[in-house]
């Protein structure tokens, strides 16, 4: 299957889409202040560049990077739907987000993610990211892992 990547608003019926079902899948798994995704409201209020990943021309995947200057590029938002898991659609929109951080001067990316998505914590590992403590705005929360990498 081959696979496109486009900037997209996440306020478009695809995104939204794939927002909502991130949301359900999350939502059993953590309480609310355990859940640290960015609501379309706030992505599109940030500014967050925001990706929908389409195979085939249907929407598989999404994910954002919200930047923070140069310092850093904080992952937002990345989901692959679960019957498109395993194709490497996931691997792609991280390398995507991380050459668009790149090429806007951003030299480390960051991440949260939760202690039961073990298929998020095992590509991140395998694609270099390394745990670190919390980092911004966050605090310590038995339920969330913090990564970063560094970019060439």
């Amino acid at each position: 299957m081959s696979a496109i990547i486009a900037p997209e608003r996440p306020d478009t019926p695809d995104a939204i889409a794939l927002i909502t079902e991130l949301e359900a899948i999350l939502e059993p798994q953590y309480p609310r202040e355990s859940r640290h995704g960015l609501s379309v409201e706030r992505l599109i209020k940030e500014a967050v560049p925001f990706f929908v990943l389409r195979a085939s021309g249907v929407a598989v995947g999404c994910g954002g990077v919200k930047l923070f200057g140069t310092d850093y590029g904080e992952i937002k938002r990345m989901y692959v739907r679960p019957q498109f898991r395993g194709r490497g659609f996931a691997k792609q929109m991280l390398n995507h987000l991380s050459d668009y951080a790149q090429a806007r001067g951003v030299t480390l990316l960051r991440l949260e993610t939760g202690i039961h998505q073990h298929e998020a914590i095992g590509l991140y590992e395998r694609m270099g990211f390394y745990r670190i403590p919390p980092f911004g705005e966050y605090r310590e929360d038995p339920l969330s892992l913090f990564y970063e990498k560094s970019l060439p």
